[in-house]
């Protein structure tokens, strides 16, 4: 099994920054790709960011120039920084992680909010 946890939401103003942390705990060695969703009130989740256990990374279009995901597989902790954040940013961010042992299988962390004030 693995664990993940989350930090460093909270409230910023629009054009602020901030930096999301997951941190993976368990049977890590069976992880894969990591990344981050988000969940605004009312919508769908929906992928922000992913990168692979090489480093690369993909973005989604309303955060790509803004967003930047980094992994330090060390610490074993994937990075979401955020910066010129947006009233529509605002949503609750999940972590994942993909397994490496079993195919379409996700480990998921319990979300941390992001709130920007415009």
């Amino acid at each position: 099994q693995v664990q993940l946890v989350e930090s460093g939401g909270g409230l910023v103003q629009a054009g602020g920054s901030l930096r999301l942390s997951c941190a993976a705990s368990g049977s890590i060695f069976s992880i894969d790709g990591m990344g981050w969703y988000r969940q605004a009130p009312g919508n769908q989740r929906e992928l922000v960011a992913s990168i692979s256990s090489g480093g690369s990374a993909n973005y989604a279009d309303s955060v790509k120039g803004r967003f930047t995901i980094s992994r330090d597989n060390n610490k074993r902790t994937v990075y979401l920084q955020m910066n010129s954040l947006k009233a529509e940013d605002t949503a609750v961010y999940y972590c994942y992680a993909q397994s490496a042992l079993v195919r379409g299988m996700n480990y998921w962390g319990k979300g941390t909010l992001v709130t920007v004030s415009s």
